[in-house]
């Protein structure tokens, strides 16, 4: 009688290890398919959202769009530029949904390269004959 107890319990530890051991993997496998990759658009926004400058053009998630004119880090808000009449609109950090970063070295460098396409074009091209 006592070799059927343990049997019986054996059988029943192998049968509920087979019944979770497919749960866990699933629940591991969604955590890794949703939840890791949230986690990381989450910390590039922040870091875009933290890296903002006063200049930068941005665009909140309202579809607003406009430059940066002041940042008050205490309130964690921003001002906004919107329009060639300097219509000006306060924004909390979390609100701006992509930034577009405004450099002056950037400018200059597309202006060299644009020189140098069109020096390329007069050169190669040839008046054309009759």
């Amino acid at each position: 009688m006592v070799q059927f107890l343990e049997a019986t319990a054996a059988s029943t530890t192998g049968s509920l290890i087979t019944l979770l051991l497919p749960m866990a993997i699933i629940i591991v496998f969604m955590y890794l398919i949703m939840y890791l990759p949230q986690r990381k658009q989450e910390k590039k926004d922040a870091e875009m959202r933290n890296s903002i400058d006063v200049g930068d053009e941005v665009v909140t998630i309202g579809g607003v769009v406009g430059r940066v004119a002041a940042i008050d880090s205490k309130n964690d808000t921003i001002v906004v530029e919107t329009t060639s009449d300097r219509v000006k609109i306060r924004f909390r950090r979390a609100a701006i949904s992509s930034v577009n970063k405004l450099d002056g070295d950037a400018g200059k460098d597309k202006d060299k390269d644009a020189k140098a396409a069109d020096a390329g074009k007069k050169k190669d091209s040839a008046p054309l004959k009759k």
